[in-house]
């Protein structure tokens, strides 16, 4: 079976849909807050032109996902696959952002675990390109177990290119720390 670069996700808490023209003004609606992208390489995104550059990147990338509370239907932000190497066994996931009231909880790794989760079925190896300033998403890549393996500029769609960090997740990493925290919760159930 061929990989699934816009899946339908779910959990609890998230659903992850594909990516639809008619989402742009509620994403946008979450995209335009500046304080979003201020770490990120391309500060400007919360502006409409440049953030119209990011959603036609996403549209054409074909991987692109609409992040939504499960429960409330409220419009969390977005997410993509991209970058599938079948012979090497690879994928990268990014481009990601979501609303500030989600950040400093679980939401960051349960939209990653849900996207790996896919991913794992598929590949062997994930790929996550980081802005080499953006520390909220170097320190979110470091609980999720992200590797770093290199860094290099990167040119988003239409935009400079900037230094990233590289981070990598393996298959086999990812599974044994799901284990763990299984093992761990299970624990803590048994006091």
């Amino acid at each position: 079976m061929p990989f699934d670069l816009q899946p339908t996700l779910s959990s609890a808490h998230l659903r992850l849909a594909p990516l639809r023209a008619d989402d742009f003004a509620r994403l946008y609606a979450v995209a335009c807050d500046p304080l979003i992208w201020e770490q990120h390489p391309n500060q400007n995104r919360y502006q409409e032109q440049a953030f119209r550059n990011y959603f036609q990147g996403a549209m054409e990338s074909a991987g692109a996902l609409l992040i939504t509370d499960a429960a409330s239907g409220e419009t969390i932000g977005s997410s993509r696959f991209y970058d599938l190497d079948e012979a090497a066994g690879t994928i990268a996931i990014g481009y990601s952002f979501i609303a500030r009231k989600y950040w400093g909880g679980a939401t960051n790794r349960a939209l990653k675990t849900l996207m790996l989760d896919h991913a794992f079925g598929f590949v062997a190896r994930v790929i996550f390109q980081v802005g080499e300033h953006n520390l909220r998403s170097r320190i979110a890549m470091d609980r999720l177990g992200g590797v770093i393996i290199g860094k290099t500029p990167i040119a988003y769609y239409g935009e400079a290119a900037a230094i990233n960090v590289i981070y990598a997740i393996d298959r086999d990493s990812w599974r044994a720390a799901a284990d763990n925290r299984g093992r761990s919760a299970g624990s803590r159930a048994t006091i």
